[in-house]
């Protein structure tokens, strides 16, 4: 993978917004344990492998198991190793994120809606959507993963 522009020095302002809104998020009304699994999966329904390893350091350090880890990608038939919060966010974050195939249906919102109250959905789907442009930045401009620029140290 051949790196392409830094779009955090090309354009600082822009970056520096995004990055707002993710401190905004921090302070928010979903747990931060709970954000970082829902970065996770969108993260890697779009393939960018920068974020998978960001966010897979990210829940391994604040204590995610990586037995639960590696269940991610297949969350619908890990059965009780996720919670029903944890699932409703999950579906929440992959019927968003293939928004362009799914139309967020009604059923999938009711689902949504039933799990989190008005504030936490609307932060969730926020968090949602800017782990999908910040994957569009990694994916676009072939953001290294720290894992693979360590590696090409060794």
């Amino acid at each position: 993978m051949t790196n392409r522009i830094d779009y955090t020095k090309a354009a600082p302002e822009g970056y520096k917004a995004f990055g707002a809104v993710y401190a905004t998020l921090l302070k928010g009304s979903v747990p931060k344990s709970l954000i970082d699994l829902v970065y996770l999966r969108v993260s890697q329904i779009n393939g960018c492998a920068y974020c998978i390893d960001m966010h897979s350091g990210d829940l391994i350090k604040s204590g995610l198991t990586v037995d639960k880890l590696v269940l991610v990608p297949v969350w619908h038939d890990a059965g009780a190793v996720f919670t029903q919060r944890e699932r409703a966010a999950l579906a929440w974050a992959e019927t968003v994120t293939r928004v362009s195939e799914t139309g967020v249906p009604d059923a999938d919102y009711a689902a949504a809606a039933a799990e989190f109250n008005d504030a936490e959905l609307s932060d969730l789907t926020y968090a949602i959507g800017l782990m999908n442009a910040f994957n569009r930045f990694g994916v676009s401009f072939r953001v290294r993963p720290a894992a693979a620029a360590a590696a090409a140290k060794e």
